[in-house]
């Protein structure tokens, strides 16, 4: 009896552990929804690198935060869906959002990496869903 309830233990510790990683793409994916630079750059990095359609540099992060507010001035977003997540390693995540906006489609790729127990934005890649 209890090696059984030793195995429930650790698949409901694992579960919810794997729940709650997923959950960072999730908040991103509800910040993009709801156009909030601010929320988004709460997980910048201290630089990043940003691709918005054709312009591509590495920024800081309230430089990087300035530019997603243009962005989202200009495509004001209207519906964001998680489509793509990869978060088998422990020190890194990549998801990929589906971002409809008024005036387009874009597909939003988001690079993060583990530093200091939490996870940053290193890279965000926004361009135009084909």
């Amino acid at each position: 009896m209890k090696p059984l309830l030793f195995l429930t233990i650790l698949f409901t510790s694992l579960s919810s552990s794997v729940a709650t990683q997923s959950d960072i793409i999730d908040n991103l994916s509800t910040y993009f929804r709801s156009g909030s630079s601010k929320d988004v750059a709460g997980y910048f990095s201290s630089s990043v690198e940003l691709i918005i359609i054709d312009e591509e540099d590495v920024y800081s992060k309230a430089q990087a935060e300035q530019i997603l507010r243009n962005f989202f001035t200009k495509y004001p977003p209207v519906k964001s869906s998680v489509i793509h997540l990869i978060n088998a390693n422990p020190n890194f995540r990549f998801g990929i959002l589906s971002l409809h906006t008024k005036n387009g489609k874009f597909r939003v790729s988001i690079t993060m990496k583990k530093s200091n127990n939490a996870f940053f934005i290193t890279e965000l890649r926004i361009e135009p869903d084909k």
